[in-house]
């Protein structure tokens, strides 16, 4: 077996391999990788959400994987998944939580697409225990995750690496996870796990891999982004980039979780050249990577080329094989969503949520009031642009209204930690004006490349407003100097130093975005000893529930806050609502 080298070659990597004896009879060898991630249920070309025909899907998938097969050979090619596969789109949800007697879809329909590999992504953790224990549990290849470690053994709780070979060429494929969450989700669905940090896993199996398999190929396949700077609390959230440089030994790094189309080559540490892509979200896109070697009669590997690229699918028409064979799967799925849970009066929208109060996300506040009897509610816009109409509401809109399988806590906070808590959300949210010719929002730089914020430099679901308090928000002001609170709703005087109960999401709960931790200031530590109480089920099950016995709902604004000085705000707010939604 070789001793890699890699060394960068226009759009290719070379990988050169041991000498071959002179007279050894050579053979060509090429194998093609296609990766998806984060395809979040979008398992056929329709949007079950919005009720309409959709974009990528698993369906396209099959159409694409199917042509590589005819081009390069069945089975020299290598199909992978790279997490977050069980969340987003309601034909997940379904399988998840509604109908848990038949096998799970994915596992299913990755099986029928011949699927050589998995990884968890923290979505798929997000659904709980019993969820993706099953998917793994049915699924007929293996789920990768080196670093995600049961307590009980030390070891870790699913496969670490899968090696495939293919015509003599040896490939081994290295699973990691974001460590993040703990960060983000309550204990009870990722409990008995623990997380390792992703760079020193990385050096950890490649020594073992390098060491016991001798692979020719070392491709790591990692849930996590490119953009290490992002923590959550005190780990590294997107470390794929970081593994690639700091780590010597992968050829190929395959990510995902950030939702950002990226490729290229990245030099490691070593001086050696590692080809990286992401292929972004909702199966829109595709990562091939073709590797291409001379290996000899007696299986020594020569140069091994390496090429990549991030293409669309939405060119391609849905596999007829795919739509047909699971036609009874999106049947129960379009039956689902169409059910009938109530009405509303009036229309609402997420694009009113970012210029002040809204029917929208009040309507949350509301539901999260009911649901928890605290006497504040935070919650923000999960969704960028979502908008229900009045009349009939369907389950569908349900997944508008809500777009994550959050609990609700509730937990106890002070008055001083509301008040940052709120200092920093709005930080995020708005400038700090001098003008009416300002921007309000804290709108992106065009020239910016990470389009994932849809317009803003921060993303909308760590807008939280409040509701149960009476405040201002100063936009002149800066980051500390912004708010100004009232009262409670109720007129009661409102005291910093008091103690309030606060109904909250679970990813905010856990520090989530970091509101409650860099925002109001507490110790990661410390938030689990501040909930006071949490629901069993996700928020959406609970909110379906809501609307069902009351029938009819009426969503109205609250107007418990406001933007001021409102003479700099007004026109400020028409300009920017202008530019991201070209809506007045």
């Amino acid at each position: 077996m070789k001793r890699p080298f890699i060394a960068l070659a226009a759009a290719t990597i070379t990988v050169a391999g041991v000498l071959c004896p002179l007279h050894a009879e050579k053979r060509q060898v090429k194998v093609r990788i296609i990766e998806t991630s984060d395809v979040h249920g979008n398992f056929f070309p329709y949007d079950f959400i919005n009720r309409q025909a959709g974009t990528g899907s698993l369906a396209r998938v099959h159409s694409a994987v199917e042509k590589s097969r005819k081009e390069v050979g069945a089975d020299n090619v290598i199909l992978v998944d790279n997490g977050d596969i069980l969340q987003g789109q309601p034909t997940a949800y379904y399988y998840n939580f509604i109908d848990t007697a038949s096998r799970h879809v994915a596992a299913e329909m990755m099986d029928f697409m011949g699927y050589n590999l998995g990884t968890l992504g923290n979505h798929d953790i997000e659904t709980g225990h019993e969820v993706y224990d099953r998917w793994i549990r049915t699924s007929g290849h293996p789920i990768l995750g080196a670093n995600i470690i049961d307590t009980k053994t030390g070891r870790p709780y699913v496969e670490p690496y899968k090696i495939i070979e293919r015509n003599g060429l040896k490939i081994a494929f290295l699973g990691l996870i974001t460590p993040g969450i703990p960060g983000w989700l309550p204990e009870n669905l990722w409990e008995g796990l623990r997380f390792e940090e992703m760079v020193p896993s990385a050096r950890k199996w490649i020594n073992y891999l390098r060491t016991y398999e001798k692979p020719d190929v070392i491709v790591g396949v990692f849930h996590s982004g490119r953009d290490h700077t992002k923590t959550t609390g005190d780990v590294i959230e997107n470390a794929s980039v970081l593994v690639a440089k700091e780590v010597p030994g992968f050829d190929v790094v395959m990510m995902g979780h950030d939702h950002s189309k990226f490729l290229d080559f990245i030099k490691n540490d070593a001086g050696k050249t590692v080809l990286v892509g992401n292929p972004a979200s909702n199966a829109d896109l595709i990562f091939t990577v073709d590797i291409e070697a001379e290996i000899d009669d007696t299986g020594n590997v020569g140069d091994v080329v390496i090429k990549g690229d991030v293409s669309t699918v939405n060119n391609l028409p849905p596999s007829a094989e795919f739509m047909e064979r699971f036609e009874p799967q999106r049947k129960a799925v379009e039956d689902f969503v169409g059910r009938n849970i109530g009405e509303f009066t009036a229309e609402m929208s997420t694009r009113d949520a970012y210029f002040g109060p809204s029917a929208f996300i009040d309507f949350i506040h509301e539901l999260q009031l009911a649901i928890s009897g605290a006497q504040i509610s935070m919650a923000a816009p999960l969704t960028f642009d979502a908008t229900i109409p009045a009349g009939e509401v369907t389950v569908s809109d349900m997944f508008n209204l809500y777009k994550y399988e959050n609990m609700l806590y509730t937990m106890r906070l002070t008055g001083q930690e509301i008040k940052d808590y709120l200092e920093m959300s709005y930080d995020l949210w708005t400038q700090q004006m001098k003008s009416a010719d300002d921007h309000l929002l804290n709108l992106r730089d065009a020239s910016a490349s990470d389009m994932s914020h849809t317009g803003f430099r921060h993303p909308s679901y760590n807008f939280d407003s409040a509701a149960g308090i009476i405040y201002t928000v100063d936009v002149t002001k800066p980051k500390g100097e912004k708010i100004t609170i009232i009262s409670l709703a109720d007129g009661t005087p409102f005291d910093p130093q008091q103690d309030y109960t606060v109904a909250i999401n679970s990813y905010r709960g856990n520090g989530g975005g970091n509101l409650l931790t860099e925002g109001a200031g507490i110790a990661k530590k410390d938030l689990k000893g501040r909930i006071i109480k949490s629901t069993d089920k996700d928020l959406r099950y609970y909110m379906m529930k809501h609307i069902e016995e009351q029938k009819t709902l009426t969503p109205r604004s609250l107007n418990q806050w406001k933007f001021v000085p409102e003479t700099i705000v007004k026109p400020a707010a028409e300009r920017d609502r202008q530019l991201l939604f070209n809506d007045r």
